[in-house]
């Protein structure tokens, strides 16, 4: 007589969006509490060549999760969502306790980092597994807003804490909170892959073929769909990348904002943000279809881009600030329009494409920005003046050009992934059609124990594509 082993069920409840939104907030929100003492080691570490190692340091954290984040999406289809999430966020999060212990050890582990900091493309695999195609982009908007909620507050509390109490505070109180983000997925967080499409144990044999990203992705290269996406996320993401390493000293030295002006600014553009990815998202998604949602938030881009690059009055910065926070609906479409696009077990493989082309993007993005400000003599290297007396205006020779150049090269680009985006199809093919849904019920029917393993050419559940069906 067999006995059947009894499965120990992880987790608390059914897995959920709102796992994910809980592990997005707490990673970020602890990184968010050290952006105003980083900045301050970084400068006392790197005093002379501050911009320089800040550009290599993202650089080599870039090119590592573009290289990884295929990977790593790969074989969250084939060993589950859950063990990945927890090591892309313990690895991400493991530079934080070194900030004040050693700062060259610190800057170092940030750059090694890059090779797991691909926690969206796990999440967003995991809401795929758990949500249908309608209520699909609702959630990645909501993961989206959620990301955007911890980088509103994080800062402005960390920066409170440094000025009150010390770095050494707000360090302890990042760790605390990355712990407590780990812990939440040792034992809060259940696994969103169904079994019949991932290995039970990690000891199971696998193929190379499973576990090889770039076999995957010459597959999905192939189509069309998927190419164009990747093309539009690359040209839409590398301005916007340039843009987060400069703005906010952009708006100080250039346009004259107030540390306190700033402050305000990222918060009424993070709500109005939040808002946008939560309720605007979801209305035009309902009205005007995923394609067209893309389209419309890349409008709003390029529109942002243009009159940051034109604009050189304080009010016209706000304008575009408000025109910034619509284009932020880009991303949470786009994610759920090569969630249509693709397999279920390949759900992981194209969000860690899209993350890893936003991680090259985030390693060339300020690169490319810092270089045009160079030729076109807009000095930003100003990080000195932006330490405890930076209240006083600084005075720049930027009358007689254009005040903000890479803005309006970024514009062009957005231009290009706009024409782009305009031939993927309104309707991605489904993952399934009915005669391989027949197919592979009659071969269902008779199975045996010895089934295929996921991610092979005989593996395709369609019990998995009810809603679809």
């Amino acid at each position: 007589m067999f006995t059947q082993r009894k499965k120990v069920r992880q987790g608390i409840g059914k897995p959920s969006v709102y796992h994910a939104v809980v592990v997005i907030f707490l990673e970020f929100f602890a990184w968010g509490l050290l952006t105003t003492p980083m900045l301050m080691v970084l400068h006392e570490t790197f005093p002379k060549h501050t911009f320089l190692i800040n550009g290599l340091i993202q650089g080599v954290k870039g090119l590592l999760s573009f290289m990884s984040a295929p990977l790593i999406g790969a074989l969250s289809d084939v060993w589950g969502r859950r063990s990945f999430l927890l090591v892309t966020v313990f690895f991400t999060c493991a530079p934080i306790p070194l900030m004040r212990l050693s700062p060259w050890w610190y800057f170092a582990m940030i750059s090694v980092s890059g090779a797991f900091s691909v926690t969206f493309s796990v999440i967003f695999a995991y809401i795929a597994d758990v949500t249908d195609v309608r209520e699909r982009s609702t959630a990645y908007g909501l993961v989206s807003a959620t990301f955007a909620a911890s980088l509103v507050t994080s800062p402005a509390i960390g920066a409170y804490l440094s000025a009150s109490y010390g770095d050494n505070l707000v360090v302890l109180l990042a760790t605390l909170i990355a712990l407590a983000d780990i812990c939440f997925i040792l034992l809060a967080v259940p696994e969103s892959l169904p079994d019949k499409m991932r290995l039970n144990t990690w000891g199971a044999p696998i193929s190379w073929e499973q576990a090889d990203p770039f076999a995957s992705m010459r597959k999905v290269g192939q189509d069309t769909t998927v190419l164009l996406i990747c093309i539009t996320v690359f040209l839409s993401y590398l301005p916007e990348a340039g843009q987060y390493s400069s703005f906010f000293l952009y708006l100080r030295q250039v346009i004259n904002f107030s540390p306190k002006t700033i402050a305000v600014f990222i918060g009424v553009v993070g709500i109005l943000s939040i808002l946008a990815q939560t309720l605007f998202l979801t209305l035009l998604m309902r009205t005007i279809g995923n394609k067209n949602t893309v389209l419309l938030g890349l409008g709003f881009q390029i529109l942002q881009l243009a009159w940051y690059g034109l604009g050189s009055e304080p009010w016209m910065m706000w304008a575009a600030g408000a025109v910034a926070a619509m284009s932020s609906i880009t991303f949470p479409a786009v994610s759920a329009l090569v969630s249509r696009s693709a397999d279920p077990d390949k759900q992981g493989l194209v969000q860690g494409m899209i993350t890893g082309i936003r991680g090259l993007c985030n390693g060339l993005g300020p690169a490319l920005y810092g270089f045009i400000f160079f030729l076109f003599n807009v000095e930003l290297s100003g990080i000195t003046t932006i330490q405890p007396d930076y209240a006083i205006p600084l005075q720049t020779s930027t009358e007689t050009i254009i005040p903000g150049p890479p803005f309006l090269l970024g514009a062009c680009t957005v231009v290009v992934a706009f024409i782009v985006a305009l031939f993927i199809p309104d309707h991605p093919t489904p993952p399934a059609t009915p005669c391989q849904t027949l197919k592979s019920s009659a071969s269902l029917a008779g199975a045996h124990t010895n089934t295929p393993l996921p991610g092979s050419d005989e593996d395709f559940e369609p019990l998995l594509e009810d809603s679809n069906v």
